[in-house]
């Protein structure tokens, strides 16, 4: 069995590849083209569609967040690998493997639904979180010592270059340098990388805001570690995108509309304003370019959709089992589905003086907002010297006093970059680095997992 490493570059397109020398001499070894988005185009549910060869309707996964009606929370950036409601690639090729009397060993490096994965390597972002609120950046994984003995020879892991307004490139390069470690050492017959960084400065200024070819060479010059460790120990590489990057103009705020109309509502208190989901007849969570809205009372619906259907931005509202030509028709998702204009993105704001705006709001929080939050990408503009700001908080904390990290924008509009949409080009759709016999053309999603399967010598057919 060769192994095969599998790069996930987020953000990479075939348009972009000519500024990617070393992933372009990986292509010419092989093959490239381009794959089609699901819908949403984003993380979570782009994984899922990878790792198992579904679409959302059937491995559940219909966005990065969505209400969990057992508890009426909406829970985002989840990583329990049993909210998958399909078999993984590394499920299968372990059973596949078995029956033929083969040992399978797969590696898992901080691509999503890591915890509970059937692996048996995994690295993933876990922070520590005292009883007292207090939170310490760490990652997490098995075999027991991994982790830990990464981050003594890289360093620790760069939790503010992963995700906030310092993210960047180093987040990139520590996960290459860990995963090329892994490949030489532990050998896995499968490695999946998630390597993050081109995800950033297109979201913040859009892809013709930003400096893409500087930010395809950091990507490029990160994997060079890891395309060598590969060819040590004679393993394929392949590479997987989740989506392409489009400008916006506007951020669409359907929560406000929804609060105007009398069906949201919030309760008041000390740390600002809250959304109410239990007295709320409906809310959206917004991921991006879509949005699940979901709505208490089936009789509302209607309603809910013509109040959604007048805002500007709003483009297609699919309800009920419209949802199956999206292929979101499944429990998780909100009574209505909302996508928005190609120049428009759903922002999750929700409160209407900025005076009353939660706590959150100004902080990065990824798992307290009710909704994908871009703005935690930039500093505070109206802040004179935002990193002293942190530095004064980063001491307070460290002398025992709670605070918040404060340095977030309100304003939704300073974002200029977004994803979620099917690309009107197939240039900017996500890219397929694969060997092989050569796909004819476009390759969906969900046959990526059969691929890979076949190139590991565990297709369909018994040997």
């Amino acid at each position: 069995m060769q192994p095969i490493v599998l790069i996930n570059a987020v953000g990479l397109t075939p348009r972009l590849l000519e500024h990617a020398p070393r992933l372009q001499a990986l292509a010419a070894t092989g093959w490239y083209t381009d794959m089609p988005e699901v819908l949403p185009a984003v993380t979570c549910t782009a994984q899922a569609t990878l790792l198992t060869g579904e679409l959302p309707n059937k491995h559940g996964v219909v966005a990065n967040a969505w209400l969990h009606h057992s508890t009426n929370e909406v829970r985002f950036w989840q990583q329990c690998n049993r909210l998958i409601q399909a078999e993984p690639i590394y499920e299968t090729a372990r059973v596949r493997a078995k029956e033929r009397g083969k040992e399978f060993k797969s590696a898992k490096l901080f691509w999503w639904f890591n915890q509970g994965a059937a692996v048996d390597i995994s690295v993933t972002p876990k922070p520590h979180y005292a009883v007292n609120g207090d939170k310490a950046f760490g990652v997490s994984g098995t075999p027991p010592g991994l982790a830990e003995g990464l981050e003594k020879s890289f360093g620790p892991f760069p939790f503010p270059a992963f995700w906030g307004p310092m993210a960047g490139a180093k987040c990139t390069q520590w996960i290459a340098n860990a995963a090329a470690h892994v490949v030489t050492f532990e050998r896995p017959d499968l490695t999946l990388v998630y390597l993050p960084h081109l995800d950033y400065d297109p979201q913040r200024f859009g892809p013709k805001g930003c400096d893409v070819p500087k930010c395809v060479k950091e990507l490029d010059d990160a994997c060079a570690s890891i395309l060598v460790a590969a060819q040590s120990v004679g393993a394929q590489v392949w590479v997987v995108s989740e989506y392409g990057h489009c400008d916006v103009t506007r951020p669409v705020y359907l929560n406000r509309a929804l609060r105007e109309a009398g069906l949201l509502e919030v309760r008041g208190g000390p740390f600002g304003e809250q959304l109410d989901l239990y007295g709320s007849r409906a809310f959206a969570v917004v991921d991006h370019q879509l949005a699940h809205v979901y709505v208490r009372a089936s009789e509302d619906v209607a309603h809910v959709r013509a109040v959604l259907a007048a805002v500007p931005g709003v483009a297609k509202l699919y309800a009920g089992e419209e949802r199956a030509e999206i292929h979101l028709n499944h429990d998780r998702s909100g009574e209505l589905v909302l996508l928005s204009e190609p120049d428009a993105w759903f922002a999750y704001p929700f409160w209407l003086d900025d005076a009353l705006a939660p706590d959150y709001a100004r902080a990065v929080a990824i798992h307290a907002k009710p909704g994908f939050d871009p703005c935690e990408l930039f500093f505070d503009p109206k802040l004179r010297f935002p990193k002293l700001r942190v530095a004064r908080r980063l001491a307070q904390k460290k002398l025992g006093f709670r605070t918040t990290f404060d340095v977030v924008p309100l304003d939704a509009s300073i974002v200029r970059g977004s994803h979620g949409l099917a690309a009107a080009d197939p240039l900017d759709r996500p890219i397929l680095i694969g060997h092989g016999p050569m796909p004819a053309a476009s390759v969906p999603m969900t046959r990526v997992k059969g691929m890979l399967l076949d190139a590991l010598g565990l297709g369909q057919a018994r040997y």
